[in-house]
């Protein structure tokens, strides 16, 4: 591994224009601090959620009612809640509930909207109509009131807030990919694709589809901190993860009638919101200047 990045580093320096595009990418990227520290940031919350059951120090469950709204101790490095549950073993667990709904919801979201969008700029006339017309209908109603909405239809659980939140966010998707597929179109490499005889799909799949990628990525990561955020505020109506299994906003629900006396239940679980949404901004813009072609 070390000796691949080695060798890339040195083909980078040695000419930057025979590196690959995502190489070059990479190199603008590792120049923007921000994004570098976001993407730390991530990569530390990922590695907090992939090994909970290890790093927590107790059962994010287990109650204990002599140990009720403890503030922070030696025991209890961030105090307790107001059953006696350790608060930072419940952030810990909790982080894998934001990160799977925020993942989980933009590959939804990806899955449904990338389709949709190359077939409406790729086909174009009523076919691309109909599907801006409803795109548009469904942008005219917020992101979050509509997940809200399809959440309380399908149920409360966390797997159906992920399904809410992924098709809300869909039509982000769909009118994305659709005026990049219509930009991408009409480059001369497409039109030398079509000249050699090319079938639609390969044109579509091998030609254009590549070539939209970039900004979807960009969406994507930005899309991940808004699925956070949709997240935690379904499970602070009751209607993402359910107790006692932990979830930062469910844990929030609870801590704003403790606020006064136990402000520990509400600072850490509201502190991690902020640095994963955060972390996740900071590493979308840095890719949005990495991947623009037009940086050099």
């Amino acid at each position: 591994m070390a000796a691949t990045a080695a060798a890339a580093d040195a083909a980078l320096a040695r000419d930057p224009a025979e590196a690959g595009p995502w190489l070059r990418a990479w190199r603008r990227l590792r120049r923007r601090r921000g994004a570098m520290l976001g993407l730390v940031v991530v990569l530390l919350f990922v590695v907090l959620a992939v090994f909970a059951p290890w790093i927590a120090p107790q059962d994010p469950i287990a109650t204990s009612w002599g140990a009720i709204r403890k503030a922070p101790s030696a025991e209890h490095w961030l105090g307790t809640d107001e059953i006696g549950r350790d608060v930072l073993s419940r952030v810990i667990w909790g982080t894998r509930a934001s990160l799977l709904a925020g993942m989980a919801s933009v590959s939804i979201s990806l899955l449904l909207g990338v389709p949709i969008g190359l077939l409406a700029g790729f086909l174009g006339g009523a076919v691309d109509g109909l599907i801006s017309r409803i795109t548009d209908a469904f942008l005219a109603c917020p992101f979050l009131i509509l997940a809200i909405a399809m959440a309380a239809f399908l149920g409360p659980s966390l797997t159906n807030a992920m399904i809410a939140i992924g098709v809300s966010a869909t039509p982000i998707f769909v009118r994305l990919t659709r005026a990049q597929v219509i930009n991408v179109q009409v480059e001369d490499y497409v039109e030398a694709a079509r000249a050699v005889g090319n079938p639609p799909w390969r044109i579509a799949l091998r030609h254009i589809l590549p070539n939209v990628l970039a900004p979807l990525i960009v969406q994507a990561t930005l899309a991940i901190a808004a699925a956070v955020i949709a997240e935690a505020s379904l499970s602070f109506l009751g209607l993402g993860q359910q107790p006692p299994a932990p979830s930062w906003g469910s844990m929030l629900n609870v801590a704003k009638n403790y606020v006064d006396n136990a402000p520990w239940m509400a600072i850490w679980p509201g502190l991690s919101i902020f640095l994963l949404v955060l972390s996740f901004n900071l590493l979308g813009d840095g890719l949005r200047d990495a991947l623009d072609p037009r940086q050099r």
